[in-house]
């Protein structure tokens, strides 16, 4: 178990929803737009980050709404934790303020979000992730990493916020100054080593779980950090450092972490996913997420943090023989699974040990 009495307001199309008496299995069945995608939306805010449409705050607001407000409980042990997150509207503006995060009453940093379960999801948008840009890939891989190393969002926060500054004085008009160069290089190189570091465990170990994989029915992928940057501070200051003419030029910071890319082949063939068919670039995705499933349950059997699955329409797609082996593979996973249909008809096999809300026009009913 993870969540439960989960409670939006004024969330999306959701003016007042609680669903209550969640299971192993959750099952959110109704027709396009009626709102269940938002549900795993909500639930996705419960990371660092801006979930699972990276949406802005005001996008997520109900249009005659100042703000939202999430909550759930969070079973992970013998008492739960109340999680919650809101937007106030910042008068006189109107405008949504930064969002807030607290557990059980007490403020909580969004960053330290992943210290208290793991949350992965699949979208339809995501079938596009292989051809893509590398930004998208890098976002993927990163939720990975931080699903198995929750320190993993401490570091990028670090880096991305002196990269910007860097990327401010690279591109000002006035030659910057070289010592406040020198610190901004030592404390970007400081947190992508770790970051560098981090991505290479996780693939490492997610690599190990991919290669014993069966090829059918769900294409085995291999997969790698490429092009990966060093998992040394020293050697990122340098190569910064000795880059400062050319990347003065550019206006900002040519290479590093956050120009790293995923790289996706089909085992056996060779081929990058991204001239697979768009249903093996499917199974390539699914695949993933599966064995990511199961290495982030091993990890958080010792923290103690539970995980969760958001998969959105993924068995629409998917033949029943594929459909079969996917709740197999998920109930092996031990997380807490939240999907989206429009027929329960879908879902067969599952219904039995699974919570249903029927969804429409932003209310859910309990089946």
């Amino acid at each position: 178990m993870a969540f439960d009495r989960i409670q939006l307001a004024d969330f999306r199309n959701h003016r007042a929803t609680r669903l209550d008496g969640s299971a192993r299995f959750n099952l959110l069945v109704g027709a396009n737009g009626a709102g269940k995608t938002n549900v795993l939306e909500a639930l996705s805010l419960f990371t660092p980050g801006r979930g699972l449409r990276r949406a802005q705050l005001a996008e997520m607001t109900r249009d005659d709404a100042a703000g939202f407000a999430i909550g759930a409980d969070l079973v992970s042990g013998v008492t739960p934790v109340r999680l919650g997150t809101a937007v106030q509207a910042d008068a006189p503006a109107q405008k949504p303020a930064r969002r807030i995060v607290q557990a059980s009453g007490a403020p909580l940093p969004a960053a330290r979000l992943a210290e208290w379960l793991s949350v992965a999801w699949l979208t339809p948008a995501m079938d596009r992730l292989f051809t893509d840009s590398a930004s998208g890939r890098r976002r993927f891989l990163d939720r990975m990493v931080l699903a198995i190393r929750p320190e993993h969002a401490t570091h990028s926060g670090r880096y991305e916020k002196a990269l910007r500054e860097r990327n401010r004085l690279l591109s000002a008009d006035r030659a910057p100054d070289p010592s406040w160069l020198e610190a901004l290089e030592r404390e970007m190189a400081e947190a992508g080593a770790a970051i560098a570091a981090n991505r290479a465990a996780v693939v490492g170990e997610l690599s190990a779980r991919l290669a014993v994989l069966p090829d059918a029915p769900f294409a085995r992928p291999e997969i790698a950090v490429d092009p990966a940057s060093p998992a040394d501070a020293d050697a990122l200051a340098d190569k910064w450092r000795q880059s400062r003419g050319a990347e003065r030029g550019a206006g900002r910071t040519l290479s590093g972490p956050h120009r790293d890319d995923l790289a996706v082949v089909m085992s056996g063939t060779g081929r990058p996913a991204s001239d697979c068919s768009t249903g093996e670039q499917k199974a390539l995705l699914i695949a993933i997420t599966l064995a990511h499933a199961t290495l982030a349950k091993d990890h958080g059997a010792d923290g103690g943090r539970p995980l969760v699955l958001l998969l959105d329409e993924v068995a629409a797609h998917l033949d029943p023989v594929r459909r079969a082996a996917l709740f197999e593979r998920l109930d092996a996973s031990g997380a807490q699974v939240w999907m989206t249909g429009t027929e329960l008809a879908l879902f067969g096999g599952l219904e039995g040990g699974a919570a249903v809300w029927r969804v429409a026009d932003g209310v859910a009913e309990k089946a």
